[in-house]
């Protein structure tokens, strides 16, 4: 039985971190968490150009370092994509490394967090407007829709989001449910 990594992925302030949590303790495992948060925390200023790198690879080290404590899932608040489609945004360029890992990491199932929860205030976070939530939720949608991975659309409230989610999960891998 191989581990099955799921990413919880979509704009900022839509619920990933709430959603990946409750998953890891729904499912008995563990989650990684979105390490630009602790990052930016610690750095105490806006994040640069160089940073995003260096996001990535944090990214990528709690990610493997998790994986070992890992109970059939490991559920990910966030991948390289994220970090991509903000080097694009911000930068209109991506370092190679963050590419480069995108093309070798192998993902197992992506749910997508809508926008229809209420935008919640928090210094690290920059895109508020209705235009740029959209914006990034159709940026994350193409990049899930076109990855060859089983994605789904996880919305509504709390529950219903957490509802959802274990539905995606047990109809690509109920075999691990047992």
């Amino acid at each position: 039985m191989s581990l099955k990594k799921i990413v919880v992925i979509g704009p900022e302030s839509t619920g990933k971190s709430t959603l990946s949590k409750a998953l890891a303790e729904n499912l008995n495992t563990v989650w990684v968490q979105e390490y630009a948060r602790e990052y930016l925390e610690n750095k105490g200023r806006a994040y640069q150009e160089k940073d995003l790198l260096e996001m990535a690879k944090g990214q990528i080290h709690s990610e493997d370092h998790l994986i070992a404590q890992a109970n059939k899932y490991l559920i990910c608040d966030t991948d390289l994509y994220v970090y991509k489609v903000w080097s694009e945004h911000a930068y209109h360029q991506c370092h190679s490394w963050i590419l480069e890992q995108i093309a070798i990491r192998h993902y197992d199932l992506y749910l997508l967090t809508d926008i229809d929860i209420p935008w919640v205030e928090d210094p690290l976070r920059e895109h508020s407007n209705p235009y740029w939530r959209s914006y990034f939720y159709n940026q994350y949608k193409d990049i899930v829709s076109s990855s060859g991975v089983p994605w789904g659309n996880v919305n509504g409230t709390e529950d219903e989001r957490l509802s959802t989610a274990l539905k995606l999960i047990r109809a690509n891998f109920d075999y691990l449910l047992y």
